[in-house]
Parts: C-alpha cells; structure tokens; sequence
C-alpha cells in the first residue's frame, strides 16, 4: 500500500515535489492537504515507523482535542491518517536521517538537494518540516544507577498498557504526562502512588481534580518528595527511597516506577541548514508557515509565531496553509481554485468517494 524505497545507489536522486520530514500526526496531514492538490510527497522520519511522538511514546494515551473524536488514543488518530491518506500514496523512508540540504534553485523557483544518512538523494522543489521537537530523548532523574533498571522496571513511556496490570506503579512528575497515566493505569494497576515534589501540579486542572478525588477515596496514594534511590529484590525492583521535603526518609515499595520529567529536545542537523533560529525552534510566518530560506515550510511543534499553541489540531491548520504556498512553487503557471471537498466531484474522485 505504502512503498518503502530502498537506499539509492551512486548519485541518482529520487524527484519529487514535496519531501516532508517527519512522518507524525502533523506530517501524516500534511500528504492530505497537499494530496488534494496533486502535489506528490515522499516522507523520511528516523523512527522505525510512522506516528512520531504519538505512537512512539503514546500509543495508547487517550486525546482529546481532536475535532469530531471524543476521545482517540495516538496510535488510533495514527491508523485513522494513514487511511486517509491512502489515495495518495505517499513513499515512506523510515530509520533515516536527513543530513544535508543543498540550495541549488532560486527564491521563485526554489529547488533542493537532500541527502540522507541512508545514502539517498532527494531533488524536490519544497521541503517540510514536520519533526516534532526534532529528535528527543526523555529527561533521566538523577538517581544513582536508574540505568540498571531502565526498559526492565523503570519505564519513560507507556507503549502497551497491559503491561502494567496487576503492578505496583511509582508514578514520578506533576505535568500532563504523570496526571495522563495515573488516572489511565490507577484502573487496571494493583496500586498507583504518585509523587511530586510539591502539592502543586502543572497538568490540566481537570486531571489534578480527578486526582485528588480517587486519592480522597483511598483508591491511591499521593506522596511529596523525591526519589534518591532504588531497591532490589531478586534482581527486581521492589522499593523507591525517597526524601520528604521536611530531609526525612520513606520508601515507597513498587515494580514498576514512570519517571515524567519531560524530554530533551535537540534539533540535529535542522540546526546547520542556515534557517533562522528562535531557541531551538524555527520562526515562520502565518499566513503559509515559511521559514527564512523560500520553499522551506515548518509546521507543528517545531516552528514558532506569536500565539503559538503546541496542539495537534494547530500544526493540521499550519499544514494546510502551506500547501496553498507549496502549490505557488510547484505549479508557478497554474491558479488555484480553493474547492470544497464536499461540493468539488474532481476532489471526491481523488479521494475515490462517489460524487
């Protein structure tokens, strides 16, 4: 359904009209928007498989926010892109790194050179950028030898929930992350104890609310403090030791512990291709989400304007205003007509529905 191209021998280039880099939830749109305007588009992501964050990180956390989905977990809002993008069909260059790009056209007729740690040469007219926060890497608590632990007992994500049924599960962190799982694992969890350094949380006032009312109901535990350390049984993790901030010791026994420190983003090679910087992230306007350098976009997490809220739903905004300016560069000599895909036959038929 979805062709993987293997590395390009020698120095022939794969041509397209648009390569976007990042195969998230806001790249995995992007095809669409720029689908309906009959832009081809190739997509290297350097995880092994397409979702970014979502399905990395968050396959099975609920989301909200997405219009006309209730409630949709990352890897469900995943599958259901992929689907739409079907008519489309987008190539996939997954487990690669983009490494260089090469200005070779002009600020009207933009054309780029893209290579990739693959071996891999793109020529495209447009490329977007779609990476998320780049590359990231959770954030590790200083808590000595932790990496003896990590991926046995000690996780950073939860990729399959079921593996955390019937455990005892040390929950660390007062952000969205740690409020998300305590509230979706204390169900299914022997026991769930959360702890913070404060009784205070930076997470949606609605979780902390559902919170507080499952510990108000003995249905879980609430601690304040730190972890400093971790104890063994058998080759297991069996306890945290922790510090109270009154400097006193406690443990907190448990199998499993989820640290939700944040993450580490690093921009990688972004970094080096000459486009203006705005710590770490890259500015664009807001009328089609170009960056400094014509015929580069970036949208979705990694770019930043005034007002600029990190939310799926924006960066699928931010995308379909690029393709408009994507068009401009790939058909220069063709006007385009903005159509409804309800009220347009034309646009119906590419997405194979019955006009």
């Amino acid at each position: 359904m979805f062709e993987t191209v293997e590395p390009v021998n020698g120095t022939e280039a794969i041509t397209t009209d648009a390569l976007i880099i990042g195969a998230g939830p806001v790249g995995l749109f992007a095809v669409f928007e720029l689908g309906l305007l009959d832009i081809r588009c190739h997509l290297i992501d350097i995880l092994p498989k397409v979702g970014g964050q979502c399905a990395e990180l968050y396959p099975e956390k609920p989301i909200y926010d997405i219009p006309g989905f209730p409630v949709v977990t990352g890897q469900g809002l995943v599958d259901n892109l992929m689907k739409q993008i079907e008519p489309f069909h987008p190539t996939f260059h997954l487990g690669e790194m983009v490494e260089g790009v090469e200005t070779l056209g002009t600020p009207d007729a933009p054309l780029f050179k893209v290579t990739t740690d693959a071996g891999k040469v793109f020529m495209t007219k447009t490329v977007l950028i779609a990476a998320g926060g780049g590359s990231f890497q959770p954030k590790r608590p200083p808590v000595p030898t932790i990496e003896d632990y990590e991926g046995k007992s000690v996780f950073y994500a939860v990729r399959r929930m079921e593996d955390f049924r019937d455990r005892s599960i040390l929950i660390v962190g007062g952000g969205d992350s740690a409020l998300d799982w305590t509230l979706n694992l204390q169900p299914i969890a022997k026991r769930v104890t959360l702890m913070h350094r404060r009784d205070e949380f930076r997470a949606a006032p609605h979780s902390v609310e559902q919170m507080r009312m499952l510990v108000a109901e003995g249905k879980m535990d609430l601690v304040l403090g730190q972890v400093t350390g971790l104890e063994a049984e058998a080759g297991a993790l069996s306890a945290a030791v922790c510090r109270a901030n009154d400097n006193s010791v406690f443990k907190v026994a448990c199998d499993r512990m989820l640290p939700f420190f944040g993450l580490t983003m690093k921009l990688g090679p972004i970094a080096e291709w000459g486009l203006n910087l705005a710590e770490n992230l890259i500015p664009v306007d807001t009328e089609k989400f170009e960056t400094s350098m014509p015929g580069i976009f970036a949208v979705g997490d990694i770019n930043t304007y005034p007002g600029k809220l990190k939310l799926i739903l924006s960066g699928f905004h931010e995308g379909a205003l690029a393709a408009q300016k994507v068009h401009r560069y790939v058909y220069p000599e063709k006007k385009l007509l903005f159509q409804y895909t309800t009220s347009s036959s034309s646009l119906q038929k590419k997405l194979g529905v019955n006009a």
